[in-house]
């Protein structure tokens, strides 16, 4: 693929964040998902590509979607698969609470695990641990893995978990282990790619969160050579039988990251509201400037973009 098609999807995050910016803080998270979804299906429809969504916006946020199945692009070459969340942290955005972001990933078509709007166990971190993490260890064996290819103590280690009593046994373990960790209230793509950036004061993530944002976090992981592993979570018996629907027939089968994200993956985020990984939108007289990371995993290329946006020349945001 079109090794240009990384910073287009930068405009495409762009565009969502400034659309659902407007509404940091303002307690109405339909309308920033629903601002955020527009302006993301209006700037891919403009893109040189047949994208079809496989990864959509979850429906438990019930909220608009960019639904599974649906196409975009102007129906030119390449055929590509999309993952998608216009707003990571519907809630976070609603609240102005740090850690807001609008994603979107690419992949030859095929190359995105078709996970179901339901739960997945994760388990992430950087290259530096990369083969070290194994979903089926216990919090404590896995920490000490990571602090060996470190070559550090586990006191030195910050896991980012999100806050729900389905994890209190884990945050228990940790703490007894020695290591810190950050209880985040949503939104778990931004944490997972913190885990693979030095500097960035995450060293693994884990827990429960969305299948959907499984997919798009294994995607940013691919290309910045980090490690994932994830198991769907099943809830109801309508769940199970939703799986193979959409092709899946092992129920505990544990994916690794390559399994999510296969082929030339292509990701990119905008910061919403501010993060550990990303700026949120800051506006200004006439205009506004966002942050976005944007990345291929055939180069293993990261940018960092800062952007400044001026609305006369802009005028839908």
């Amino acid at each position: 693929m079109d090794r240009n098609l990384a910073l287009e999807l930068a405009r495409v995050t762009e565009a969502a964040a400034l659309a659902c910016g407007r509404w940091v803080g303002k307690g109405d998270k339909i309308s920033a998902d629903a601002a955020a979804t527009d302006a993301m299906r209006r700037t891919l429809d403009s893109l040189d590509f047949s994208g079809t969504v496989v990864i959509g916006e979850g429906e438990m946020d019930e909220a608009p979607m960019l639904y599974i199945g649906e196409k975009l692009g102007n129906s030119s070459q390449p055929k590509v698969d999309i993952a998608v969340d216009p707003l990571e942290g519907t809630n976070l955005c609603a609240k102005g609470v740090n850690g807001a972001i609008a994603t979107i990933a690419l992949a030859p078509r095929g190359g995105f695990l078709h996970a179901p709007d339901m739960y997945m166990e994760k388990i992430v971190t950087g290259p530096a641990a990369k083969g070290a993490i194994d979903i089926n260890a216990s919090p404590t064996e896995n920490l000490t893995r990571i602090a060996e290819a470190k070559s550090c103590n586990i006191e030195d280690l910050t896991v980012v978990l999100l806050d729900r009593p389905r994890h209190d046994k884990a945050i228990a373990e940790i703490r007894k282990a020695g290591a810190r960790i950050n209880l985040i209230t949503d939104g778990d793509v931004a944490p997972a790619i913190a885990a693979a950036v030095d500097g960035s004061g995450v060293d693994m993530m884990m827990g429960i969160g969305g299948a959907p944002e499984g997919v798009l976090a294994a995607a940013a992981l691919k290309c910045m050579g980090g490690d994932m592993q994830g198991r769907l979570v099943f809830m109801t018996q309508e769940e199970k039988d939703r799986a193979p629907g959409m092709g899946i027939t092992d129920l505990d089968k544990v994916y690794t990251c390559e399994e999510m994200a296969s082929g030339d993956v292509f990701f990119a985020a905008t910061g919403v509201t501010n993060g550990e990984l990303l700026n949120g939108v800051r506006y200004f007289s006439g205009g506004a400037e966002t942050h976005t990371i944007v990345m291929r995993s055939k180069s293993r290329t990261v940018r960092f973009i800062e952007a400044r946006h001026y609305f006369e020349h802009k005028p839908l945001y």
